[in-house]
């Protein structure tokens, strides 16, 4: 038997290898470092295949962005966002019949489903991002690189079976491998990953996502496929840079929710104006080519836009135009279908905010660099918008290379972070699920809340007496000791009310009267799909020790009994478990 047999059998003590793995902290790390990598080759391959459709469509010019073309073809401009959007609807048709449910893509996967998530969501979604964003749509490829990356880590995870925590972290850990790649920037990778996609920070997390984000990041730099912001390196701020900053944090916020809540308004509009969901994207497609016909900067994702707003000094007029056209094509783009997200718009948008706020400070006197205000804008409107103020500190810190900006950008992102959220309540991830009225505001663990649910916690074996029963035979068939509480019934079968056995041995009772008398409760039940939380919101609202559960109010067919200990106790186990997992502790 060879040295290294040896030491493998005394390393398993004869476990598998897949055992090995997900009980090990390096087994995780390997696992996140993995999904990295794979994320990583996904966003380069979803990205080449973009920029393929794009040469495709709007020729070789397209090569340094769709948003900074010149002499392109008119009617490829004003069609081509038209016929992407015809050929997603056909899509949404096919998928209607053979695939009909919502994808469901990380933040939701984490908050509602412990991190399972499907590789063949993945390709849905990456399928219509690549036809909204080859086409020319004004989205961005963020959305589909990290349902792409989540998947592939969900489905490595489970492959490897390993605790919902770990299970979580690990699409986590795919999210900034794409993030990461996409923009050449680890530690943004990771700290999207955080905010967004796990919903806390544990140090014992640290390693396996910030492992996905440098492993992402550097298949990317190989494959030459990331798409840096900026590189270069800019003066020291100054007072007036500060107090700068701060009036383009709190404009970001108000323009960030003005831009959410436009994209609800023109799905609305547009749901009214075109009632066929499938030539609403064409329709909608046909509007942003006109918009492209006024300026190509409002296509795709912006990067090339972006680029030039930062090395390219302007006039306020023009960048306010560009601004508004690029707010009203991404609001009509995402009302109308297109599959994609806001990320690279709204750095795009804060990028433009940032140089009409400092054209307006030097016309009043005030010199601030429009570069510098650029990155601060870039950042606080990302945080408005996409809600991870960590990572978009981090990706002006990264691609400018200067650590002289790390201040005014953080003052800038407290301030957008903290008026959004006082002013709205959510990011436009967040924003959606709600409109969708799913009750999320972050990535945090409540799935497991909803699993937890009075059907599943509930004893069905319940004594029961019938309502008309006189009280001497109660106390003879239910003596003292033998149960607490007794369900009523009336002569339908049906619950009326609950019975605590020791009040039936009170002095003064007339035994012949019946058990009618010492009913409760009779209007207070649960149902079997209530969740732990609902049933103690009752529990403490009645102070009651026990509630019956029914099957419906109005037939009020009995099912079983719950006790308000066992409920607390099962209730206080599972958050405790959940806590663990968020500090990164063994079960």
């Amino acid at each position: 038997m060879s040295r290294i047999t040896r030491w493998w059998q005394a390393r398993t003590a004869g476990g598998s290898f897949r055992d090995v793995v997900r009980q090990s902290e390096l087994g995780i790390l390997a696992l996140g470092a993995l999904a990295g990598v794979a994320s990583g080759l996904l966003a380069a391959g979803l990205g080449g295949a973009a920029r393929g459709v794009h040469w495709l469509i709007f020729g070789p010019e397209s090569q340094h962005g769709l948003s900074v073309l010149r002499d392109a073809d008119p009617l490829a401009l004003l069609l081509a966002p038209a016929t992407g959007g015809l050929l997603l609807g056909l899509l949404g048709l096919a998928l209607a019949r053979w695939r009909p449910r919502q994808p469901i893509d990380p933040i939701e996967a984490n908050a509602l489903h412990g991190g399972r998530m499907s590789i063949w969501d993945g390709l849905v979604v990456g399928a219509q991002n690549l036809l909204s964003n080859g086409f020319g749509a004004s989205v961005g490829l963020e959305a589909a690189y990290t349902q792409l990356g989540g998947g592939v880590a969900s489905k490595l995870g489970r492959g490897f079976g390993l605790r919902r925590g770990d299970l979580r972290v690990l699409v986590g850990c795919g999210a900034a491998g794409a993030i990461a790649a996409a923009f050449g920037a680890p530690l943004t990778g990771a700290f999207y990953a955080f905010e967004l996609v796990i919903g806390s920070y544990a140090i014992a997390h640290l390693a396996p996502v910030m492992a996905a984000a440098v492993a992402g990041t550097l298949v990317a730099g190989l494959l030459g496929s990331s798409t840096p912001v900026l590189a270069a390196g800019l003066a020291s701020p100054d007072w007036e840079d500060t107090g700068v900053a701060l009036l383009i944090g709190l404009l970001c916020a108000l323009a960030g929710i003005a831009l959410m809540r436009g994209v609800t308004l023109a799905e609305a509009g547009l749901r009214r104006v075109i009632p066929w969901g499938t030539f609403r994207p064409m329709a909608g497609g046909l509007m942003v080519g006109c918009l492209a016909l006024v300026t190509p900067a409002v296509l795709s994702a912006g990067h090339g836009a972006l680029h030039l707003a930062f090395v390219v000094e302007g006039a306020a007029l023009p960048l306010l135009g560009l601004m508004l056209l690029k707010a009203l094509a991404s609001a009509i783009s995402i009302g109308s279908g297109f599959r994609g997200g806001l990320f690279f718009a709204s750095l795009l948008l804060g990028a433009l905010l940032g140089k009409l706020v400092a054209a307006g400070a030097i016309v009043l006197g005030v010199t601030v660099d429009p570069l510098l205000a650029a990155i601060v804008g870039m950042s606080a409107f990302g945080t408005a918008v996409i809600g991870a103020p960590l990572a978009m500190s981090f990706i002006a810190l990264e691609t400018t290379q200067s650590f002289a900006v790390a201040g005014v950008v953080v003052l800038a992102v407290i301030a957008s972070g903290t008026t959004v959220r006082r002013l709205f309540g959510y990011s436009f991830a967040t924003w959606r699920f709600h409109l969708r009225g799913e009750g999320i505001r972050s990535a945090h663990d409540i799935g497991w809340l909803r699993d937890l649910t009075v059907g599943k916690l509930m004893r069905r074996e319940v004594r029961t007496v019938k309502l008309d029963s006189r009280l001497s035979a109660f106390r003879r068939e239910f003596p003292l000791g033998s149960t607490t509480h007794v369900v009523a019934l009336d002569a339908a079968e049906r619950y009326a009310g609950l019975i605590l056995v020791p009040e039936a041995y009170a002095e003064g009772l007339d035994e012949a009267a019946t058990v009618a008398q010492l009913v409760h409760l009779q209007d207070q039940v649960l149902l079997p799909a209530q969740n732990a939380k609902q049933a103690m919101a009752l529990f403490d609202a009645t102070d009651a020790e026990a509630l019956a559960v029914v099957d419906q109010r109005d037939t009020s067919r009995l099912l079983g009994l719950v006790k308000a200990s066992f409920l607390l106790r099962r209730y206080s186990e599972e958050l405790d478990k959940r806590r663990q997992d968020e500090l990164g502790m063994a079960g």
